[in-house]
């Protein structure tokens, strides 16, 4: 009994270590991330929209393992499938990337065909967690959810599974264009995650989407009390233009 105390206290102490290195490893405030950290991904979902006309959010699939909201610039990485034997040599450049991301960045992981395949895990998580990243996008599975969870190192992936990558994929890239769950990502776009989803945001069209991301924002979150005042969605419609 006292063992089985003693490993549970080791264990909130080691988490409480990594937690604390991942705050010191957060960098300092670029303003359009910080901005993106405080809007709704549904409001990016439709700033993208109503300004350039086109879908920017990540298929209903793409799911946190625990509720969570961040946003930082994309790192990409590229799996393809094959089979071999050459072990994780064929996968080292996914460890690389871990390594080489600035703090603040967000990983964004494609893995082909990749919903039962665990794209990472726990030690990938804590790499990231104690290198400062914001948080992971996994277009794959993921396992070792009870240390993830344990780190609350933010991951969306498409589902969970215990098998690994290694021997059945091959790293193809770092930093190159990807489609992850049906919207293209391109290394340092903004991800804009939160318990609604997944949004992308193209770097260049950036400052714009926050502007009119913040304006939706701003006026759903007045549209609010109206509603509750005068008990009307319609009249609130009409007044604010908004739904």
């Amino acid at each position: 009994m006292k063992t089985k105390l003693l490993w549970s206290v080791v264990a909130v102490i080691s988490a409480l270590f990594v937690c604390s290195r991942w705050s010191a490893a957060q960098p300092a405030a670029d303003t359009l991330v910080e901005g993106f950290r405080l809007v709704e991904v549904a409001s990016v979902a439709d700033a993208i929209e109503q300004l350039y006309g086109q879908r920017a959010h990540m298929s209903h699939q793409m799911r946190p393992l625990f509720m969570t909201k961040f946003a930082g610039p994309a790192v990409t990485v590229l799996l393809k499938k094959e089979e071999h034997k050459e072990g994780s040599p064929a996968s080292q450049g996914m460890l690389d990337a871990i390594d080489a991301a600035p703090p603040g960045s967000v990983y964004v992981m494609v893995l082909d065909d990749g919903a039962d395949t665990a794209g990472i895990g726990g030690l990938m998580a804590t790499a990231m967690k104690v290198r400062g990243l914001a948080g992971a996008i996994v277009d794959a599975g993921i396992r070792d959810t009870p240390q993830i969870r344990r780190l609350q190192f933010p991951v969306f992936s498409v589902g969970i599974a215990p098998s690994t990558s290694i021997n059945h994929y091959r790293f193809s890239g770092v930093n190159v264009p990807v489609t992850c769950a049906g919207v293209q990502v391109n290394a340092n776009d903004i991800i804009v995650a939160d318990d609604d989803g997944v949004a992308v945001v193209p770097r260049a069209h950036a400052a714009d989407v926050l502007k009119k991301a913040q304006q939706l924002d701003d006026t759903e979150h007045r549209m609010l009390p109206f509603i509750e005042k005068f008990r009307s969605i319609k009249e609130a419609v009409a007044k604010f233009g908004r739904i």
